[in-house]
């Protein structure tokens, strides 16, 4: 088989080096693939697995389309529509077309790329801007520039790798009549879309960039790295409320390297809009140290996209799926195509990470260029280890300065403890200050929603957000984290919820006994401190348990509302949930027009427990109740004509007080049953009880009652996240003396 590969390749070689066009002024292919790279790759086939079957895979996708042949339609559709998906087909498959001539030397494939960019010249000068009016940007092809950008990203690349192939004619039409006039749409045409800092115009600035590199066109390459002079509307906003332009903001690719990446390469979109960005971001910053290394694009902000690679993989759970923070579609994973190309880059470009390989393994497949050869070949020589996702902290903030999130893990037991203390998230942020989200070996037990959008489903809203992911997604009530009164944090204000960030007190990730982070929130409420502390334990039973603490200090009395969004279905309570036959919303905005109220119940007992059941696990909450609890039990789906949220059921624990409030709980994943031997084991977990010891000014004091008989103590010193500075507090005549933010005694 091997030898078969190389005569091949030597057939490749001749072929191509017929068919290929000498004399050009510049070098191609020169963006992520290069002449050196094609070599590279032509002299290693058969040699590297994955990339031959990777090429396989991309050959057998192309042929297919080459067999339909090509269609340029006019534009009329939204997401999901014929002409939309028609479009943004043809620039996928004309890049992978233009990646199969490179490497194989076959015309046909050289005259499909042709022949498709031929037909865009001839229609985009008669296009007026798109017929679907939804955006604050209207593209040409597409109804949104985000789109043409992209079409104009992996256009660039086809056009790359077909160059030398073209008549110097055909070039010459390419250019006037199509790659320059839409480079100049998406750029000069829509300053608000191109200068602002978002992943949408880091799209546009890439596109301008790569275009701008493949025809050797300094101006455009220097518009996308900086910018233009424009005048925008400082109260110019985009579909989602977000603010386009704030004083003192920069522009263009290089601005949008620095501002949304914190130096630990957290991006504060979130990992879902990342994960998107990472292509653009990548492939115009290897374009640029392929053509013009000298301008160090890649190195930029200390190399912050290797980084962002490696923050992008942590923030995936134990399966491999992004935690869906912020505007996120859950499901989405590191086996996603930008992901595969950030892996393979982050090899190459990086420090040859040996980690990565397995990476690679799991994601089954490589990019068609010099990184994805690399990657093969090392996995071929059994280079690969394994890539251990420990607890970390990812910093916000283009300086680290803003906050960030936190990911606890016992990777024994599959468990994740994610929480978010960052800032908002720009236009895809959420108002969710120091929520938490769980997740067990890839199953949510405390779940984050997401986003309210059917991505490319054209029955629902053309693939576009729904009103639903304002009123609901955003909304606090929607996370799991305290609510005041019934409102949003920040009342729902996008503008003072971007001026703002939470704060972390402490943390200590790397202790075996406990891992703990302690964040707190002073701006979301007026006049109200919160601050929540999150931390993985371990139970006499040797079981991961999650402790949280919230606690809130304010100067009046107030409403809290606690909620806990769950999968399954209820299996116990301690307490007896009186129904609410009247089938009434809980509250009439801020979110609460969304739940149903299904029951209340009242705390019996010191503490109140709610077990349920979901994906073969029992899941129970156990959270210390004061008199005057209310228990309430909600489900989605209030006015929802459209049927746009899911039906997902919820516990808020509700309180009203005028003095501080403190919520101790513990979450445990714990048994399972079996519907095949209809076995259940350790329904009811390790947990007996929880109480707050102490809530006086200062600490927060909870004691966990296993049912082992042993009791635990957790000590926090609120505000005070200095290692060095030494407390004391006197218990039920016992005096409790320790050093550092926190004291865990786990009594066993």
């Amino acid at each position: 088989m091997r030898d078969l590969f190389k005569l091949i390749v030597a057939w490749i070689v001749v072929t191509a080096s017929c068919s290929l066009h000498a004399g050009a002024a510049l070098e191609h292919p020169r963006l992520l693939l290069t002449s050196d790279g094609v070599e590279f790759i032509r002299a290693n086939l058969g040699s590297a697995p994955l990339f031959d079957e990777s090429l396989r895979n991309v050959k057998a996708e192309v042929d297919k389309e080459l067999a339909l042949g090509i269609d340029v339609p006019i534009p009329r559709d939204f997401s999901g529509g014929y002409t939309h998906e028609r479009h943004k087909r043809n620039f996928f498959v004309a890049q992978k077309a233009a990646l199969l001539y490179q490497i194989l030397g076959e015309s046909s494939y050289g005259d499909y790329v042709r022949d498709m960019l031929l037909e865009y010249a001839a229609l985009y000068p008669t296009l007026p801007v798109h017929p679907r009016e939804r955006s604050y940007a209207r593209g040409r092809l597409f109804w949104q520039c985000l789109n043409d950008a992209n079409w104009l990203l992996y256009m660039a690349q086809a056009y790359d790798a077909v160059y030398d192939y073209l008549k110097e004619e055909d070039r010459e039409l390419l250019e006037r009549d199509l790659f320059r006039p839409f480079a100049d749409f998406i750029s000069l045409g829509n300053p608000k879309f191109f200068n602002r800092i978002h992943n949408h115009s880091a799209w546009g600035n890439a596109a301008v960039g790569m275009i701008g590199v493949a025809m050797g066109d300094e101006e455009l390459i220097d518009r996308a790295l900086y910018g233009f002079e424009a005048s925008i509307d400082s109260q110019a906003r985009d579909n989602d409320g977000g603010l386009i332009w704030t004083q003192g903001q920069g522009r263009g690719f290089l601005a949008n390297l620095d501002a949304p990446f914190s130096p630990d390469g957290y991006y504060t979109e979130g990992p879902y809009y990342q994960r998107y960005a990472m292509y653009p971001f990548l492939a115009f910053s290897i374009a640029m140290e392929n053509a013009y290394p000298d301008r160090k694009v890649l190195q930029q902000k200390n190399t912050v996209l290797v980084k962002a690679t490696y923050a992008l993989l942590n923030l995936a759970d134990s399966q491999g799926e992004f935690f869906p923070m912020n505007d996120a579609q859950k499901g989405m994973s590191i086996t996603n195509s930008s992901l595969v190309a950030a892996v393979d880059a982050a090899y190459l470009y990086g420090h040859r990470d040996s980690a990565l390989l397995s990476v690679a393994l799991e994601q089954g497949q490589v990019s068609l260029d010099q990184s994805g050869m690399a990657v093969a070949l090392a996995i071929e020589e059994g280079r690969a280890e394994p890539f251990t996702k420990r607890s970390i902290i990812l910093r916000d903030g283009p300086r680290g300065e803003q906050g960030g999130v936190a990911v606890l893990r016992d990777p024994e037991a599959g468990l994740e403890a994610v929480f978010k203390f960052s800032g908002h998230g720009l236009s895809h942020g959420h108002f969710d200050r120091l929520g938490i989200a769980i997740h067990d070996n890839g199953r949510e037990v405390l779940q984050d929603y997401g986003l309210v959008r059917f991505v490319n489903i054209e029955q629902k809203g053309g693939g576009n957000y729904l009103p639903e992911n304002k009123s609901w997604a955003k909304q606090t009530v929607a996370s799991n984290t305290l609510v005041v009164d019934g409102q949003s944090q920040f009342d729902g204000d996008y503008d003072a919820s971007s001026r703002h960030h939470s704060e972390l007190v402490f943390s200590d990730i790397g202790n075996d006994a406990i891992q703990i982070v302690s964040a707190q929130e002073v701006n979301a409420y007026e006049a109200t401190v919160v601050q929540r502390t999150v931390a993985l334990v371990r139970s006499p039973q040797n079981n991961v348990v999650v402790v949280d603490l919230v606690r809130a200090e304010s100067d009046g009395a107030h409403t809290y509302d606690l909620p806990f969004h769950y999968l399954g279905q209820v299996i116990h309570t301690n307490f007896s949930p009186i129904s609410d036959d009247q089938r009434r919303a809980l509250g009439t905005d801020d979110g609460y027009e969304h739940l149903w109220l299904e029951a209340v119940g009242k705390p019996t007992d010191s503490s109140a427990k709610f077990t349920w059941l979901d994906g073969g696990r029992f899941n129970t909450i156990t959270t210390a109740a004061e008199e005057g609890d209310e228990l309430l039990l909600v489900r989605l789906g209030a006015n929802d004509p459209d049927f746009n949220l899911r039906r997902d059921p919820s516990l808020i624990i509700r309180r009203e007080t005028d003095r501080r409030a403190i919520w101790a709980s513990t979450i445990q994943s714990h048994g399972g049953y079996d519907p095949v031997s209809e076995a259940a084991v350790d329904v009811s977990g390790d947990i007996d009880d929880i109480k707050v010891v102490s809530s006086a000014k200062g600490y927060s004091v909870a004691q966990i009652s296993w049912t082992s008989g042993i009791v635990s103590w957790l000590f926090v010193a609120n505000g005070d996240g200095s290692k060095g500075v030494r407390h004391q507090l006197e218990l039920e005549g016992r005096l409790y003396k320790w050093e550092g933010p926190y004291l865990w005694i786990p009594g066993f």
